[in-house]
């Protein structure tokens, strides 16, 4: 499946203002924003016409208590 640029913009700029939103309390919120980074990084990647590597076994999870 293809996404034109366009498309992928507008989702990078949906994951953004959800990130924007995201305020952290717990580690369920901050695997969630681990998430959503990572898709952003993967969005760019893409647009940019960059190969997207598997980099969810390669990032720790971040550490809140």
């Amino acid at each position: 499946m293809s996404l034109s640029k366009r498309s992928i913009e507008a989702l990078v700029d949906l994951v953004e203002i959800k990130l924007s939103c995201l305020d952290v309390f717990d580690r369920e919120d901050a695997r969630e924003k681990a998430i959503l980074e990572n898709a952003r990084r993967e969005l760019i990647a893409i647009a940019s016409g960059k190969r997207v590597a598997n980099t969810q076994a390669a990032q720790p999870a971040a550490n809140v208590a």
